[in-house]
């Protein structure tokens, strides 16, 4: 479940007019339905940052509304504007792909965990001549923690996981050990109204003289 900390990537496609968005052709969200989505994420703190993009035709009319936060949203089309397929699938004989989707996937495809690409950078690849369209953005005076030429791209579409080397004598045991007294300090160390549960996923991969360990660790404590 998300919280205050987490940065949210929210992505919709579909077909689309003015101010909604269809699913498969039998439900359909208008853009309220979805400001108000993001407006009680915002009441819950269930998100630091989010980042809303949107292929659709007229897209542009689902990001406008918007008013919470902290959100940054991109739509691939403004109010008015159709958002065209980029090629199809001959075999199956359907568009597969559109031209905002395609070279978003495009630009992201380059980006590694380590990239500094930020969206600003994004941003600037939504050229006319080739998405055919012109992108609408929300009111970016409502993100208010960054600007977003220093909000990472990798903020939203990658993650790195911390990962632990140990040689071949060392490891798993050891490691144990360290994740055991770790708890048994924070237990002592409250009181007994308090309740700790830890959630551990170790991951190993030996490779040559080394073990590759991969660690989880999720502490939830209750106070009651």
């Amino acid at each position: 479940m998300s919280d205050e900390n987490s940065n949210i990537l929210v992505y919709l496609t579909g077909h689309g007019g003015d101010g909604f968005l269809k699913f498969q052709d039998t439900e359909e969200m208008n853009a309220l339905e979805l400001s108000d989505v993001f407006q009680q994420m915002h009441e819950k703190k269930r998100y630091n940052e989010i980042f809303f993009m949107i292929d659709t035709c007229q897209a542009g009319s689902m990001v406008l509304p918007i008013k919470s936060p902290n959100i940054i949203g991109v739509g691939s089309s403004s109010v008015g504007q159709d958002s065209l397929s980029h090629h199809g699938d001959h075999e199956i004989g359907v568009y597969v792909i559109d031209r905002f989707t395609y070279f978003t996937l495009e630009f992201l495809e380059k980006i590694r965990p380590d990239s500094r690409a930020t969206l600003s950078q994004l941003f600037k690849i939504y050229s006319t001549a080739d998405i055919r369209s012109t992108p609408q953005y929300s009111n970016l005076k409502l993100f208010k923690t960054r600007k977003p030429g220093d909000v990472l791209i990798t903020d939203f579409f990658g993650s790195v996981r911390q990962t632990v080397v140990f040689d071949e004598g060392a490891g798993i045991v050891t490691l144990n050990r360290t994740v055991e007294r770790t708890v048994e300090r924070e237990v002592d160390s409250n009181s007994d109204n308090v309740v700790l549960e830890l959630v551990s996923s170790i991951t190993v991969l030996n490779l040559n003289s080394y073990k590759y360990i991969s660690v989880i660790i999720g502490i939830s404590i209750t106070i009651s």
